[in-house]
Parts: structure tokens; C-alpha cells; sequence
């Protein structure tokens, strides 16, 4: 639990600060697509490895996954449902007995029905989840922390001597 607060908090601090909006915006969709299909399968290796590869946020992509992975919950039987369709869908029978039949491909689980329909799913709606969490974290920016940079709070804070030595201190940290 102590390492999801501290991605959280890790999390709002990015949110809060001039970090890019892409760069954010793709870490929730990797956490939107770990969260809603099953951790033991061969592509969420695959998208751990885009995480580390690429310079993609990871803290907001693990508390997306968190949070995402609730609603997967909620959704499994919506993913059965439409892993199954694909599973009996009789113009693909041939398509999947040469994927079972090949080294790697049957560690993705692709055989199962909730991990079929999850894969569907939010593979599908991947762009979409994308572009929404770009313009959320866009508007969020423009309307929250403006506005609360404009709070008599804010302006008291920043003017006591804690917050100029937390400031000097985050500036040299991380140089």
C-alpha cells in the first residue's frame, strides 16, 4: 500500500507540475491497459518492457493500473463474453490453431476468454482512453492548478521560509 500512495502522490506532483502531457497520457494508457487484462499473461510483459524502454511515466501508468484494475473486476463477464465470440468465431479457427501451435505465443493466454475479450477491449479502446486522458490532464492544469495558485493559501504558503527551502531543494535534487 505504501508504494501505490507514493506513486499517487508521485502521480499529483506530475499532474501538477510542466511534465509533458504526452508523456502522461501514455503512462494512463499503459496502466489502463495493465489494469484491465489479467497480470499473468504475455502482453502485459510487453507493455512492462514499453514502460521501461520508452520515456513513458510509469508512476502514472501503476496508479492507472491500480485503479483500472477495480473495474476489471466489475467487467470480466463483459470480457468473457466477448472472448468467447471471438474464440467461436469460425473464420479465425484455422488463425489460432497456428498460433497454439507456435513456441511463444500460447504464454499469452490467448485461448481464454476473459483474457481474449480483455485484449479486445482495451486494445480497442486504448486511443480512445489516450486522447481523453490528454485533454483531462490538459483541462485539470488549466482550470485546477491555476485556480488554486490563485488561493490566498498558495500565496502564504510559498511565502514562508519551509517552502523557498523546498524549492531550492527540489531544484538541486535532481540535477
Amino acid at each position: 500500500m505504501g508504494l501505490i500512495l507514493k506513486q499517487l502522490f508521485a502521480f499529483i506532483k506530475l499532474l501538477n507540475s510542466d511534465t509533458g502531457n504526452i508523456s502522461l497520457a501514455l503512462g494512463m494508457t499503459c496502466g489502463f491497459i495493465l489494469g484491465m487484462t489479467p497480470v499473468l499473461s504475455l502482453h502485459s510483459l510487453l507493455i512492462f518492457l514499453i514502460l521501461f524502454f520508452f520515456r513513458i511515466q510509469i508512476g502514472a501508468a501503476l496508479v492507472a493500473a491500480f485503479f483500472f484494475k477495480f473495474i476489471a473486476f466489475l467487467l470480466d463477464p463483459a470480457f468473457d463474453f466477448v472472448g468467447q465470440k471471438v474464440l467461436e468465431m469460425e473464420s479465425l479457427q484455422g488463425f489460432f490453431t497456428t498460433l497454439y501451435n507456435m513456441p511463444i505465443i500460447p504464454f499469452t493466454r490467448f485461448n481464454n476468454s476473459i483474457v481474449m475479450g480483455s485484449a479486445v477491449v482495451t486494445f480497442a479502446l486504448s486511443p480512445i482512453v489516450f486522447i481523453l486522458s490528454q485533454y483531462f490532464i490538459v483541462k485539470y492544469r488549466e482550470i485546477v492548478v491555476a485556480r488554486f495558485k490563485g488561493t490566498k493559501f498558495w500565496k502564504a504558503l510559498q511565502a514562508t521560509k519551509f517552502y523557498q527551502w523546498y524549492y531550492k531543494y527540489e531544484q538541486y535534487s535532481w540535477k
